[in-house]
């Protein structure tokens, strides 16, 4: 069994508040192996870290979906963190532009740091998605958003599994586990007692899960297309009303509509405004505009709230 856990770090938009930081999410993948990795990194990102016991060090991939400071500004002090920590490994940081801010961020203060961090240019300018990671159990995609400037969404994307069906494999006489099981997934067929069993007579396929972060952005075509029947979209909604200036964001209005044409599992709303603070006034009108056909499925994140999927 897979799981992944998702950590808010930080779920304001713009200006921080006594109870929420700035972007940051710690997305967490376990399979025989743990994967971790950082969306967003906000002001005050590594405190965040610390707080909510997690581990900056088993960070290799950091995305940051754009280059407003409430979305970036922690990773200078993170980075500096790392190389005080004596880290070594190299440190892959994925962006829109990211060499550009990089080498902005590489040149501030004397401090020298014993790894190397490699950006990764991810593009904008299409309507295409790109695989920015890719493992043998999951892949990392990115889509342009419409936020004004450079801008680009984030997909976990677990590839599916093929699963063996006890009950199947028992009826033909196979074990009930075993290293039969890899040979037989690994070659598709097997002689076991003198009879050829076929792997796709003893297995299903089960779908890999599928979370998305839509940093900051209006609504758009791309972001609906890569959310299609997500496990968990987590999307921006920086106002809860309509009186507000046109900022390229979202909001709750658009989430609605997003939900219904993405039928994704749950949404997570995050990158609230600071002008709204409480969250139980903020839930009565997410259910009032969500209505019944939506009722459940829209949650507001708070700062070290955790979701996991398995």
């Amino acid at each position: 069994m897979t799981r992944i856990t998702v950590s808010f770090l930080g779920t304001t938009a713009s200006i921080p508040t006594k109870y929420r930081n700035h972007a940051a999410i710690y997305l967490t993948y376990q399979s025989e192996n743990e994967h971790c990795f950082l969306w967003d990194c906000g002001e005050g990102t590594q405190r965040q870290i610390f707080l909510a016991g997690l581990n900056f060090m088993r960070l290799d991939h950091i995305f940051i979906t754009h280059w407003h400071a409430d979305h970036f500004a922690g990773l200078f002090g993170l980075l500096e963190t790392m190389s005080l920590e004596k880290r070594k490994k190299p440190l892959y940081l994925y962006g829109p532009e990211a060499s550009k801010f990089f080498e902005v961020l590489a040149e501030l203060g004397y401090s020298s740091k014993g790894f190397a961090v490699n950006p990764i240019d991810v593009p904008f300018d299409s309507k295409e998605k790109t695989i920015l990671l890719e493992d043998e159990e999951y892949q990392i995609v990115s889509v342009p958003v419409n936020h004004g400037i450079p801008a680009v969404a984030y997909a976990f994307i677990e590839k599916d599994r093929v699963k063996i069906d006890k009950k199947k494999a028992a009826s033909l006489g196979l074990p009930k586990k075993g290293p039969i099981y890899k040979k037989l997934k690994r070659n598709g067929e097997i002689i076991y007692k003198g009879k050829k069993i076929l792997l796709k007579d003893v297995s299903f396929i089960e779908r890999g899960k599928k979370v998305v972060y839509s940093g900051d952005t209006r609504p758009c075509a791309s972001l609906v297309s890569i959310a299609k029947d997500a496990d968990l979209l987590i999307h921006e909604c920086t106002y809860f009303d309509n009186d507000f200036d046109e900022r390229n964001h979202s909001s709750i209005e658009d989430i609605v509509k997003i939900a219904k044409e993405t039928k994704a599992k749950q949404i997570v709303l995050t990158h609230i405004s600071r002008r709204y603070q409480s969250i139980k006034e903020l839930q009565k009108i997410v259910e009032k505009v969500a209505g019944d056909e939506l009722k459940g499925k829209i949650k507001i994140a708070k700062d070290f709230m955790t979701l996991k999927i398995e």
